[in-house]
């Protein structure tokens, strides 16, 4: 079985309960089923679920290099130049990342209102940019673009593979058929 999530933000990426914080029991009321990777409280977005381990392994592992997409709101407006390190890789100091896809998008269409939303600042632009990677350290894409100069305000993980978050309204969940190139098929 497989599961794709709109996580919202806040939600713990457990199902074991935590006093005075939501988890992913909140949520699914599934037996059995375990996230495929994981996803930050502090982010939002589209999570994968299974009860197959072998499945679980095929989609979280770095190695089948899956695509993943990130919508990152980010302070300041980021130029050429900045994207351009994105995509090259950028040195994170404890390794250096793979080469990404990056490039400036618009404010996503119907996305959902943050609660709480981001901070706002009126002298202090923000934009929006499109990360595509293969890889998934931890808070890797909040780490790159600070490191390049535009720190993350909101995170919304968009896709995994062929699987987008813009088919699932907020804090909803529907099974999926797991295919290609997650499957045997």
């Amino acid at each position: 079985m497989l599961i794709a999530f709109n996580k919202p933000f806040g939600v713990i990426c457990k199902f074991r309960p935590e006093a005075g914080r939501r988890t992913l029991a909140d949520f699914i009321d599934v037996p059995d089923v375990y996230p495929a990777g994981r996803l930050d409280t502090d982010s939002e977005g589209l999570l994968l679920l299974t009860d197959d381990g072998a499945l679980q392994a095929r989609i979280a592992s770095p190695r089948h290099k899956l695509a993943k997409v990130y919508w990152a709101q980010v302070e300041g407006e980021p130029d050429d130049a900045a994207l351009a390190r994105l995509r090259a890789g950028v040195d994170l100091g404890d390794f250096i990342t793979q080469p990404a896809g990056a490039r400036r998008i618009e404010a996503p269409a119907n996305l959902w209102a943050r609660d709480p939303p981001i901070r706002y600042r009126a002298k202090i632009p923000t934009a929006w940019i499109e990360l595509t990677l293969r890889e998934g350290k931890n808070r890797q894409v909040r780490r790159m673009t600070a490191r390049v100069g535009f720190p993350t305000l909101r995170l919304v993980r968009a896709a995994i593979g062929s699987v987008h978050v813009e088919e699932l309204p907020l804090g909803e969940w529907r099974k999926i058929e797991p295919v290609a190139p997650w499957s045997n098929r």
